[in-house]
C-alpha cells in the first residue's frame, strides 16, 4: 500500500449505545464524575476535567448495547483526505460529513476499517472550558484525561501490521516463546498507548479507559462505590499492571461496557524508546501484584457497529488465548512452574525481556 496515512494525535472520544440512558447517566456523571457538555433526548455528551474539546464520550440510548464509534483527532483538516484515500486503497467502507456525524465535532470521515472496526477521524471541534483548575468542582476520584482504548481481535499480528501501517508505534506486547503474540499496545501520543489489540472472538471492545492523577483518586472510587453499595460493579482490581506500570481498577457500567480507571505509566515519546515484550508465562505481566485475573475480564467485551448502526458479526479466534496459556496461573505467582524465584541483588530481575 502507498497511500500515506494520516497523522493521528491521539484518542479523543468513543461513542457507545446504551440501553438505558438515565441509569448510564447516573453511573458516568453521579458516580464517576464526568462533566456533562450537553443533553438532548436520546443522547449524552460527556468530557473530563482536564478536556477542552466537546466530549470524550457520548451516551447514546439505543436497543442493544455497542460501540458506534473509536475516535481519532488528526493533526490538520488535510489529514481527512489521507485518511479517506488510506481506507478507501484498502477497500473499506467510508463516509465522509462535513458538519459532522456527532455535536461538537466539525468535518469527519468514518470507516469500517480492515479488523472490522468503526473508526472516525476528525480535526474540527466546538472548544469547552477546560475545569482543570475548577478545584470547586472536582470529586476524590476526578477523571482527568480519556486515555486509551482497547480492542479484542482474532488475530493480533494481522491487527498490528495494520495499526503500524495507520503509524502506531508498539510500545509493549505478550509473547510465547515462539513468537505468537498475544496482545500489543500501541501509541501516537507519548504515553504506553492509544489503544491495544489483544486476542479473543472480534472485532470488540475490551474498555475505554479514563485517567486520574494519582493512586488515591482511585482508591477514592472503591470507597464511593462501597458507600452507594455499587461494589459489585468493580470487576478487578485495583491493583498495579506489569504491562504498562500503571495503578488501575476495571468496572463495569450498567450495560457491561467496560471502564478502567488508569494512573502513572511512563512516558514514550523518545524515537528509540524501547518496546517492552513480555513472557505469556509470566504472571506478573497482568498483575505486578493483585488478586487473580477473572476470567471474565478475558471473555467478555462490547459489540462493534457498522456505518448502519448493525452488529458487526464476530470471528472466532482459532488459535491459542493468552487465557488457555495462562489459566490458573494469574497472581498466584511469580514464575512458571519450576523456576526458581530471580536473585535482586545479583541483578537477574527484569520486566519479561525487552527487544
Amino acid at each position: 500500500m502507498s497511500t500515506q496515512a494520516p497523522d493521528i494525535l491521539r484518542c479523543a472520544y468513543m461513542e457507545i449505545v446504551v440501553t438505558d440512558l438515565k441509569a448510564s447517566r447516573d453511573f458516568y456523571v453521579d458516580v464517576l464524575g464526568l462533566v456533562v457538555t450537553e443533553e438532548e433526548d436520546n443522547a449524552i455528551y460527556l468530557r473530563t476535567y482536564e478536556e477542552f474539546i466537546h466530549h470524550n464520550l457520548v451516551l447514546r440510548q439505543g436497543p442493544e448495547a455497542a460501540v458506534a464509534a473509536f475516535s481519532f483527532r488528526v493533526r490538520s483538516p488535510e489529514d481527512l483526505d489521507k485518511a479517506e484515500a488510506f481506507y478507501k486503497e484498502r477497500g473499506c467502507r467510508v463516509e465522509r460529513k462535513a458538519d459532522g456525524f456527532v455535536k461538537g465535532i466539525g468535518d469527519s470521515v468514518r470507516v469500517e476499517d480492515p479488523l472490522g472496526f468503526p473508526y472516525e477521524f476528525f480535526y474540527e471541534v466546538k472548544h469547552e472550558r477546560r475545569m482543570a483548575w475548577d478545584y470547586q468542582a472536582h470529586i476524590p476520584g476526578a477523571l482527568v484525561r480519556l486515555d486509551h482504548f482497547n480492542q479484542i481481535t482474532p488475530d493480533v499480528p494481522k491487527a498490528v501490521e495494520y495499526m503500524e501501517d495507520l503509524g502506531f508505534r508498539v510500545t509493549e506486547d505478550i509473547q510465547d516463546d515462539k513468537g505468537t503474540v498475544y496482545a500489543a499496545w500501541m501509541r501516537r501520543k507519548p504515553t504506553v498507548h492509544d489503544t491495544a489489540m489483544t486476542g479473543g472472538d472480534g472485532p470488540r471492545m475490551h474498555h475505554i479507559a479514563f485517567a486520574t492523577h494519582e493512586k488515591h483518586n482511585i482508591i477514592a472510587i472503591c470507597d464511593k462505590l462501597g458507600a452507594l453499595r455499587r461494589s459489585d460493579a468493580i470487576e478487578r482490581g485495583p491493583g498495579r499492571h506489569g504491562v504498562s506500570n500503571a495503578y488501575y481498577l476495571y468496572l463495569r457500567d450498567p450495560d457491561g461496557h467496560r471502564v478502567e480507571i488508569y494512573t502513572q505509566d511512563y512516558y514514550t515519546g523518545d524515537p528509540d524508546n524501547p518496546r517492552v515484550t513480555w513472557d505469556v508465562h509470566d504472571n506478573q505481566r497482568r498483575d505486578w501484584w493483585g488478586t487473580p485475573v477473572v476470567p471474565s475480564w478475558y471473555t467478555d467485551g462490547s459489540r462493534v457497529l457498522d456505518l448502519d448502526g448493525n452488529l458487526v458479526e464476530l470471528t472466532e479466534r482459532t488459535d491459542a488465548s493468552e487465557l488457555e496459556e495462562t489459566i490458573g496461573a494469574d497472581g498466584f505467582s511469580y514464575t512458571r512452574p519450576g523456576e526458581e524465584m530471580p536473585d535482586y541483588k545479583k541483578g537477574e530481575y527484569k520486566l519479561g525481556h525487552q527487544l
